[in-house]
């Protein structure tokens, strides 16, 4: 209880940590950015090269399907009435959330950087700027890629990461009509170079977000309520990173990932 901030004698009500929950979101992103820059500045990760990638989770309850959305109409109780529809290619559509995340690629020690979370019907693009703003800035100073699926390839976020010190590194076509500038970033992409670090984003946030998911069951989300379910997701990333950061500094293990299931008694 005292570790946690507590008073032995009086526990707060649901109530207030229902409230609390609902706020605590932007602090907790704030201490994901601090942790990750904790493990940076350390020298436990090195952050090079970095990947991006985000992940829908299942609302929690009845889905709302599009028609009822659309007329405003709750059909039925159990309705997250905050979750909203979003489509991957692997999980086609999906009724719910989503992660959004920055991780290292090292392995073995790969940990999430930043993050923020929302209804799944979001666009990676628009909240791509806003999880590369909450890296450190130490963080960001040594970051040389970010390696990213088609989703991610536009020229906005090209010159946006070019702006903040790196190079945005997504899978290329090359069309007739393609211009010189897109002509560059097709052959970086095919480059040798551009292939090794491309390949780091298979063996590294891929893994991690299902490790995750696995470990800490958030798919279908605990929680209903954009605010619930962000507060809650961001709390899980931060546990997992403290999870990481004391298998490296205290038992000194050289991978963390196989014992934290253990660690929470899963």
């Amino acid at each position: 209880m005292k570790v946690c901030g507590l008073s032995s004698v009086y526990l707060p009500s649901r109530r207030t940590f229902d409230r609390r929950l609902k706020t605590i979101s932007k602090d907790i992103k704030e201490r994901i950015a601090l942790m990750g820059n904790l493990f940076v500045v350390e020298g436990l990760v090195r952050s090079h090269v970095v990947a991006t990638d985000t992940a829908l989770l299942k609302s929690k309850g009845n889905v709302w399907h599009r028609s009822s959305i659309k007329e405003g109409i709750v059909p039925c109780s159990g309705i997250d009435t905050d979750a909203r529809w979003g489509y991957s290619h692997t999980k086609k559509w999906i009724f719910g959330y989503k992660l959004h995340i920055i991780c290292s690629t090292d392995v073995p020690t790969i940990v999430p950087l930043s993050a923020y979370v929302t209804t799944a019907n979001v666009s990676d693009k628009p909240i791509y700027s806003d999880v590369v703003s909450c890296l450190s800035p130490k963080t960001l100073k040594k970051i040389h890629y970010m390696v990213a699926d088609p989703g991610f390839s536009s020229k906005k976020l090209y010159d946006l990461s070019m702006k903040r010190g790196f190079q945005l590194v997504c899978p290329v076509k090359r069309y007739k009509n393609t211009s010189v500038e897109r002509l560059r970033l097709v052959d970086f992409y095919e480059s040798t170079l551009g292939q090794v670090i491309y390949s780091k984003r298979r063996i590294s946030i891929e893994p991690l977000i299902e490790h995750i998911k696995s470990v800490f069951r958030i798919d279908p989300v605990p929680s209903s309520g954009i605010e619930n379910v962000r507060g809650i997701i961001m709390l899980v990333i931060l546990l997992y990173q403290i999870l990481v950061y004391y298998n490296c500094k205290v038992l000194k293990n050289d991978n963390p990932r196989r014992d934290i299931k253990y660690m929470i008694g899963c």
